[in-house]
């Protein structure tokens, strides 16, 4: 297994002294209660409390300014103290906040992701182990009753829908300036937005290039949503949707269109190694000799940086708990193999691009 060189650094050899193994294993023995004690000392503001204050705060402060019991706080206050999101002054009992408590309300990627597992996926994740058995998204009926989450993202209610969208947003919106310019870089003067959503990235493909025509491809529902997205903003005349359930293979596709442009982001991970095999098979009778299919996708094997590696696998069992039971966010060496079996060829790969997105540059054989 290829791993980028701060993961290779982290992944295979144990560097955890035995004490410190022991409290790893408590760590995740602990972790649902672990989770929603931060959560709550984020949303009810005590980790902002204490970064504005000037000497730290008494758990008696902490009440009176949070409106919560001493005895609340009490129990809040120890346990982050415990979990390493807060300090204690041990001659002034005054508590302050680590660099971990730090991170929780400073990070836009950490207050994204909290968000999208406590709203998305909290309760879904306790049928994680019957969706590995079934292969099926067991836990998506704590959401609704779809066969899987995209066919019901319009109808979730909102706060759920907001954390959704707000994390699958969150990392592609980061990536978008530069894959513009990898993606114009030939000046495409059709594109296919396979997936496009709710027309982020079409609206700014628009907004980019005057010339361009884009057609998105989605789901009934989401083209639904899309098209409202879009409404009054500029370019909106150039971009046209096409509601189609690519897992159908009876359902139309504009094969009789060549696209120079066919792009495929934070896509493909939503479906199973065959199901892409089969998905990239179709695009490619939409494509020429000089059509260029863009695949970009936050592979876990090639991150910059180990915490990214570690949300991603993680993120993973969301595809199976919750999503569609059956994908995952891919190393690689996998979704290489997927697109040499699909009959079209790697041109070259971008990484670091945004929030750990690789690029992968596919032609026709």
């Amino acid at each position: 297994m290829n791993l980028f060189p701060e993961l290779k650094k982290k992944y295979t050899k144990d560097s955890l002294s035995a004490r410190e193994a022991q409290r790893m294993a408590e760590f995740i023995a602990f972790g649902p209660v672990i989770f929603q004690t931060a959560r709550i000392m984020a949303k009810w503001g005590i980790l902002d409390m204490l970064r504005n204050s000037d000497s730290g705060m008494t758990i008696a402060e902490v009440a009176e300014k949070a409106s919560i019991s001493v005895y609340a706080a009490k129990c809040l206050l120890e346990a982050s103290l415990c979990i390493g999101i807060v300090l204690v002054n041990d001659n002034t009992d005054r508590f302050t906040l680590s660099k971990t408590g730090w991170f929780l309300i400073n990070d836009p990627a950490t207050k994204v992701n909290i968000d999208f597992n406590h709203d998305v996926n909290y309760l879904g994740w306790f049928n994680l182990e019957e969706s590995l058995q079934q292969g099926k998204p067991i836990g998506l009926k704590t959401l609704g009753d779809w066969p899987t989450v995209y066919e019901g993202l319009s109808s979730l209610p909102k706060h759920i829908q907001d954390s959704w969208f707000g994390f699958d947003h969150f990392y592609s919106d980061n990536s978008f300036d530069t894959a513009l310019k990898i993606v114009f870089a030939d000046k495409p003067r059709t594109l296919l937005d396979v997936g496009g959503n709710t027309g982020r990235w079409a609206l700014r493909c628009v907004e980019h290039d005057k010339d361009v025509n884009v057609t998105i491809l989605d789901l009934p529902q989401q083209i639904g949503m899309m098209k409202e997205n879009i409404k009054g903003h500029t370019g909106a005349e150039r971009i046209e949707g096409l509601g189609v359930n690519l897992l159908d293979e009876n359902s139309p596709l504009p094969t009789d269109k060549k696209f120079e442009a066919i792009w495929m982001s934070q896509f493909l991970d939503c479906f199973s190694e065959e199901q892409i095999v089969g998905i990239l098979r179709r695009a490619s009778k939409m494509m020429d000799n000089d059509s260029r299919l863009y695949i970009m996708e936050t592979l876990w094997d090639r991150q910059k940086y180990e915490p990214a590696a570690l949300c991603l696998t993680l993120t993973s069992l969301y595809f199976t708990a919750i999503a569609n039971g059956n994908s995952k966010m891919y190393h690689s060496e996998d979704m290489e193999r997927l697109i040499e079996n699909a009959g079209l060829e790697i041109e070259t790969i971008h990484d670091f691009i945004g929030q750990g997105h690789s690029i992968i540059v596919c032609k026709l054989k």
